[in-house]
């Protein structure tokens, strides 16, 4: 197998007799959202990385891809890591987590560096999330099937076989194997969420630099599952479970925990190797991006932020709507607004024009407080956020630090991302 290492949003270096039977790869099957694909330019074809960090397959079990996290400058690498802990601690904010990524459990596992495996960290912290949304809520019972060696009593259905073998060829006369229901916490459900549980404590454990922010989350979530055994049980049987309405965290935990204990093929101890096998997967910078500002707006601002408002022309990211100030906020995760002598006033008028249609929805302005009245002479303050190694501050107090001179009310913002 052959490895390509690139950076997002860059053309990669691959000669034109290895593109035979290679396909574009697309995220989650959106023919708008491409992670790799061909670019024709006088006559020669090369391959580009978009806004999406990832393994896969570029010909299948021959060629893979690894895309890393950009390097914004000369040694100053994107902790991708930090930027993840950050946004998912919030556990309302994990919940916009679902589209942030895509793993491809049917595909065959590609080999990669331990410190390359992006997508592990990333299950755990959602899993621990969802879990505590669980466990907070009491852990379903229901009826399941025993099988005890009784003493002195018979329940349910007597194995006539196992109870002659086991006990009366040993002169246990008094013992009986029976099968019988019961109703508790140990259910085949639960069996698969502690397993998981078991998983996410191990990986903690060994990967200390992960394990501070969420040691709370893990001891929250481990004593809800003490008379819970999970020494047996097949992973196929999940397919039968009936999620109650009631219950209905259960259902994305339980995927979850599906895509963790496939991740290390049933095997605790696949997390020691140094080389790690795991699917093709990819992540939405863009969108993590997205979810790490609203992680520091929401720090700053609190519940005066709101998160993809509906409005009749689409959902802006940010609503910021305070007695003094009501504001539209868009994230762009682009290079073209950095705030230096090469892209200063510099703007993508595509997004000044998505932006602009926001600030003049009816539904948005309602939603920041206008009346029909106020609408006619209005014109609402805008703001786009963007990355921005070289700026000093994660997030000023003042939003309206740097205008994009061309508009009026139009602000640009940069937000300085951890790096390694």
């Amino acid at each position: 197998m052959n490895l390509h290492q690139t950076y997002e949003h860059l053309p990669i270096d691959i000669s034109v007799d290895n593109l035979t039977n290679m396909k574009e790869i697309i995220f989650c099957n959106n023919k708008e959202k491409k992670c790799i694909e061909f670019k024709f330019s006088q006559g020669i074809i090369t391959l580009h990385t978009n806004y999406y960090v990832g393994v896969d397959w570029l010909k299948k079990n021959d060629i893979a891809i690894y895309v890393a996290p950009k390097l914004n400058e000369e040694r100053k690498e994107t902790d991708y890591f930090h930027m993840l802990f950050s946004c998912m601690k919030h556990s309302d904010i994990s919940a916009h987590s679902k589209d942030l990524y895509e793993i491809k459990f049917d595909e065959q596992y590609i080999e990669i560096n331990q410190k390359q495996d992006l997508i592990t960290p990333l299950l755990m912290i959602r899993y621990l999330q969802v879990l505590k949304s669980v466990v907070r809520k009491g852990l379903k019972k229901s009826y399941y099937r025993v099988e005890q060696n009784l003493s002195s009593k018979i329940k349910g259905k007597v194995f006539v076989s196992k109870t002659l073998k086991q006990n009366i060829v040993k002169n246990r006369l008094n013992k009986t194997i029976c099968n019988f229901e019961v109703y508790g916490v140990d259910s085949i459900e639960n069996k698969i969420l502690k397993s998981a549980l078991k998983f996410v404590e191990f990986y903690l454990a060994k990967y200390r630099q992960f394990s501070d922010c969420f040691l709370l989350l893990l001891s929250f979530c481990k004593p809800a599952f003490y008379e819970v055994d999970d020494s047996f049980f097949d992973l196929n049987s999940i397919k039968k479970i009936k999620i109650n309405a009631f219950f209905k965290e259960y259902k994305e935990a339980l995927d979850l925990a599906e895509m963790i204990i496939k991740r290390f093929g049933y095997n605790i101890r696949e997390m020691d190797k140094k080389v790690v096998r795991v699917p093709p997967f990819w992540i939405d910078m863009p969108k993590l991006f997205e979810l790490y500002v609203l992680g520091l707006l929401k720090e700053q601002y609190g519940s005066k932020i709101q998160f993809q408002a509906k409005g009749n022309y689409g959902e802006p990211d940010f609503l910021l709507i305070t007695e003094s100030e009501k504001m539209v906020i868009d994230t762009k995760y682009k290079r073209i607004y950095q705030n230096n002598d090469e892209y200063q006033n510099r703007f993508n008028s595509d997004d000044i024009r998505q932006i602009c249609g926001y600030a003049r929805d009816r539904k948005i302005l309602k939603r920041l407080g206008y009346t029909d009245e106020d609408m006619q002479d209005i014109v609402v303050d805008c703001l786009i956020i963007y990355p921005d190694q070289n700026s000093s501050r994660i997030l000023p107090k003042n939003l309206k630090v740097h205008s994009i001179d061309q508009f009026t009310k139009f602000y640009k913002i940069p937000v300085k991302l951890p790096t390694l």
